[in-house]
């Protein structure tokens, strides 16, 4: 397993999901971590990144106080909590490890990626 996201799936407008991203040991320890999504059409944007130790988060502005990121570096597993879902959510949900242990909304930063989740919100 380098990085294997999971818990995306169907729901509606104002459910809940929460996403998890199974990781190697080597990809996760020191790092930080991130997600990212990309709806149909559309460039792969930012969503959310928490540095090595989960001390700290950064958010995109339209997920900010709905989705929230956390770590377990016990169990090298990044999670995303996605809380009154939007239909402008729907997107495919990457998993991310970024080369520094601090992580930033640029893409260059990140030294690997996960499949990707779909997650679909109907209205």
């Amino acid at each position: 397993v380098q990085l294997q996201a999971s818990g995306g799936g169907l729901v509606q407008a104002g459910d809940s999901l929460r996403l998890s991203c199974a990781a190697s040991r080597r990809l996760f320890s020191n790092n930080a971590m991130g997600w990212f999504r990309q709806a149909p059409g559309k460039e792969r944007e930012f969503v959310a990144t928490i540095n090595w130790n989960g001390s700290s988060k950064t958010y995109e502005d339209s997920v900010k106080g709905r989705f929230t990121i956390s770590r377990d570096n016990a169990k090298s597993t990044l999670y995303l909590q996605m809380n009154s879902l939007k239909p402008e959510d729907t997107a495919v949900y990457y998993c991310a490890s970024y080369r520094r242990a601090w992580g930033s909304r640029d893409k260059s930063e990140i030294t690997y990626w996960g499949q990707g989740t779909q997650v679909t919100v109907s209205s």
